[in-house]
Parts: C-alpha cells; structure tokens; sequence
C-alpha cells in the first residue's frame, strides 16, 4: 500500500497519540511520555511542523517539530521530535519519508536549521552531526545534533519548549 505524508488534520490526533505511545512503549531510552509532549505542544501551538505518515487512511507514523532557545539569541531554529513510526511498520523507510519532508517544510518556511537529540547513526543520514559549541545541558555531546539550512550552525546551550516536561 501506498504511504502518503501529509499535514496533521484534526481528525488524527486520537491516532497520533495511540501510535507515539506503542512507538516508544519498549523503548529503554525512553521517558515514555512522547505522546504526552506533542499533544502539549500542540496545545501550546507549538508545532511548527505536524507531519502524519497515512497508508489508507490508517495512521502509521509521525513527526513534531517545534521552536527551540538557543542561549546565544540565535533565531530560527527548531527541535526535531518526537518523530513515531508503528512498531509493526518500523524499519520499512517510513521514518525517512517523515524526516525528509519534514526538513524540507522548515527549509521552505526560512528556518535556519534544526536540532536532535537521539541516535547518530541514523540521523547522521539526513546531515545531523554534532557540534561542540551547541549543547544540551545533561545530555552526551555524540546525541545531540544538528543541522544548518546554509547558515552557521549557532554557539550556546539549547532549550525545548516546556511542553517536553509533559508527564
């Protein structure tokens, strides 16, 4: 079946929830509080991007992002995540479709780039890398990341909204 990336609508937020809850439910590294934070953000109107991956009609994964503080004042930049994919669809490229198009949609809305905090290897296939002057406090230098649209990667400790301290 054919996968389609699309905008968030309205109707699949019970389905977005459900699915970021069984996507990170095993997961050791894991706060399992994912499906908690993008409904905060989205009530605080901080989805930037709210991508759904939909196979007829069926919600099989998703992607936030949202604006981040980077100490330096440096603007137009933006945390990638939690991004979800079903546990019996994962694997299978679904991700990649998510992050691409994701990334692609902050380019075209003039962000300045985009961070993320999670397992190099995989998103160092996108361009994420990490760079020593850009810092999440408590967090190892190696899983945070980041990317730049063309403008320098900024210096300075970097802050997500407070919807991520949803529990």
């Amino acid at each position: 079946m054919t996968i389609i990336i699309r905008k968030e609508q309205t109707a699949d937020i019970g389905a977005i929830f459900t699915l970021t809850e069984a996507a990170f439910r095993d997961e050791a590294h894991s706060s399992h509080t994912e499906q908690l934070i993008v409904d905060a953000l989205r009530r605080r109107g901080q989805l930037t991007v709210s991508l759904v991956a939909d196979e007829g009609g069926g919600i099989v994964g998703h992607v936030a992002i949202s604006p981040v503080a980077v100490s330096s004042g440096a603007a137009g930049w933006y945390g990638l995540g939690p991004i979800s994919v079903s546990p019996e669809r994962q694997k299978r490229g679904i991700g990649g479709q998510l992050m691409r198009e994701a990334l692609r949609l902050l380019r075209e809305q003039g962000a300045q780039g985009c961070v993320v905090l999670g397992d190099p290897a995989y998103y160092g296939r996108f361009g994420f890398r990490a760079h020593p002057g850009l810092t999440l406090p408590g967090i190892p230098a190696e899983y945070f990341q980041a990317l730049a649209f063309g403008a320098e990667t900024p210096v300075g400790e970097v802050a997500y909204d407070e919807a991520f301290n949803a529990a």
